[in-house]
């Protein structure tokens, strides 16, 4: 694709939710560079983790990403030499940005597909052995369906991502998503505490590690900081020992947000 076209077609597009880079200096606007930070520290976070469990790479591996937006997650499983990698999202916005920036960096399109649809009621027919789950537990109202789905596929590992509530108890925040164009059937959404996600995991037989936070600049990623937002890597045969789990502090959520901060400003 010339530089010129690609130029064009991003910019056809009103906004992008990731920054994707382009051979010649080209790349998608990314309107607050905190996000661009965003995304780089979830990547060390969540994503390197899952790397090391898989042996260094996605090799061999087939890769679902639910809730795929623009493709960022599917992008960075190809680049990590996963086989093949799925991305649904109910968005066609969305996917048209993931077709543009997997066509532009000349990935064979044997290698992947994106897939509109509802993550809950899309019909899979093909075996996956690794789910991304990024940004999707706490946009639906049906966690258990979610769970149902996951568990049906197999996976060897799943990776979730989601907003969290601060309660210490195993339940699920009735809230309202502030894009409810993002929301999956319900504008009313359940999000889960942290041991609600665990206990979900344990019911369909996956065992689960919160990962500790591994973030150097909380710049754009106030909700890790104030303890809003965790990820997890849940397993049913891969062995999760080598994973540093997060510590839960006796400390009051505030407290510790307050000592992340200072330590992220004195870096």
């Amino acid at each position: 694709m010339e530089a010129e076209e690609l130029a064009s077609r991003i910019a056809a597009f009103p906004a992008w939710s990731y920054r994707f880079e382009f051979d010649g200096g080209l790349s998608t606007p990314s309107v607050d560079p905190a996000m661009v930070n965003r995304h780089e520290q979830r990547r060390r976070y969540f994503f390197e983790p899952l790397l090391a469990l898989a042996g260094g790479s996605l090799r061999g591996r087939r890769v679902l990403d639910l809730g795929c937006n623009a493709g960022f997650w599917s992008l960075a499983a190809v680049e990590a030499q996963a086989d093949f990698v799925l991305g649904i999202d109910a968005n066609a916005t969305y996917l048209e940005q993931a077709e543009l920036v997997f066509a532009a960096k000349g990935i064979d399109p044997a290698r992947y597909r994106f897939e509109q649809g509802n993550v809950l009621t899309h019909e899979l027919s093909e075996g996956f052995d690794v789910v991304l789950c990024l940004g999707l537990l706490d946009h639906i109202a049906k966690p258990v369906a979610l769970f149902e789905l996951i568990a049906a596929i197999a996976p060897q590992l799943l990776v979730i991502d989601t907003e969290i509530s601060r309660s210490r108890a195993s339940l699920f925040e009735v809230d309202s998503l502030y894009r409810r164009e993002n929301a999956v059937e319900h504008e009313t959404v359940l999000i889960p505490s942290r041991l609600a996600v665990l206990d979900l995991a344990a019911q369909f037989g996956f065992e689960a590690v919160a990962l500790r936070h591994d973030i150097d600049d909380y710049a754009g990623m106030d909700d890790y900081l104030h303890q809003r937002r965790l990820a997890f890597v849940c397993s049913k045969d891969v062995p999760l020992g080598p994973l540093e789990g997060e510590r839960r502090s006796a400390l009051p959520w505030w407290v510790t947000a307050a000592t992340a901060a200072a330590r992220t400003r004195r870096r």
